[in-house]
Order: structure tokens, then sequence, then C-alpha cells
């Protein structure tokens, strides 16, 4: 099979993992998005590029599909695609940095989503985590900052599971290469 043709193929799946993702979170008010399981595994298989674009056509997908809020958050899986995909090659993503490394991504996505979350829908959206918002903003703190609070741990959260499955998937087949005859 053509390196092409096979990169189109994985590029496929991210875009399904993420949407299925989305969709799983949203239908049963997960408070982690899980809309970018696809885009930090394409980031650990083929690089930032490729990460981003798994993570804007997830995003449009699941705009189109069920969730009519992802549309405006794309700019959101670009950053995760750009910076999955650096980390994933440096030693930030590796053992006990993972930690580090997942907060080195979910950082810069929770600034963006708190930006676009306040400019655009005043901190609410689709996401369970709204109701948190409201609160913290209900009791005098900045609606921006509100945002970003909640964004930040929810973000963390997130991309540290993706991060793990990534490894775990990355890893089953490095395993399976080896044993091959």
């Amino acid at each position: 099979m053509k390196k092409t043709t096979k990169r189109q193929m994985l590029i496929a799946i991210g875009i399904a993992l993420n949407v299925i993702g989305a969709f799983i979170a949203m239908t049963f008010s997960i408070p982690f998005y899980m809309d970018s399981i696809g885009t930090i595994l394409i980031a650990g298989l083929l690089g930032p590029k490729y990460a981003m674009l798994t993570g804007v056509l997830g995003s449009l997908s699941s705009g189109v599909l069920f969730d009519v809020y992802s549309f405006y958050y794309a700019p959101v899986q670009l950053l995760t695609g750009f910076f999955a995909g650096i980390l994933y090659h440096t030693s930030w993503l590796k053992g006990w940095k993972t930690l580090i490394g997942s907060i080195l991504i979910g950082v810069p996505t929770s600034i963006a989503s708190a930006i676009i979350t306040a400019c655009l829908f005043q901190g609410i959206t689709s996401g369970s985590s709204s109701a948190i918002v409201v609160i913290l903003h209900h009791f005098g703190m900045n609606l921006v900052l509100s945002i970003f609070i909640v964004q930040v741990f929810t973000d963390y959260m997130d991309k540290l599971l993706a991060v793990i499955f990534t490894k775990m998937v990355i890893q089953r087949g490095k395993l399976e290469e080896r044993w091959r005859i």
C-alpha cells in the first residue's frame, strides 16, 4: 500500500476518533471533550501538520453532524495538533514528563477556548462545564478567567487521557512489529 494512502487512512481514523469521542462526551455529559483523541494520535504518528488537518476536519465534521459549536473551536484543534505534534517527538511526553507535556498542550488550547467561549458565547456552550463557569462568574470572577480556570482543568484531563491513549496505541504497534516474522 502506498505511503500516501496509509497516511490518508490514518487521518480518516483520527477524524472518526475525534467525532465519536466528541459525540460520546456530549451525549453522556462527560466533563472532558474527547474531541482531540484522533488529533493527538495523528500527532504521534505523523506529526503536527497532519494532526492539525485531522483536528480541523474533525471539528468541521462534528459541527455538521451534531454540535454546531464545534465549528468555532477549529482553531483550538490547530493548537492541539501543533503542540502535540511537536511535543510528541521530544522527551516531554515520555515517562513522568507526560504529566507536564499534557499541560504544555492544554494551556494554549485553554487560552484559545476561553477567548472563543467568552467572546462568542458569553461562557455557555454545549459542554457540561458551562455550569461551573456560570457559578464562578456569578460569584464575581471575570468571565474570561472563569472560563479559563474551567478550561485548564478540563483540557488538561482531556489531553492527558488522549496522550496516554496515543502512547498505548503506538507502543502496542511497536510491540506487534517486533514480533512479526
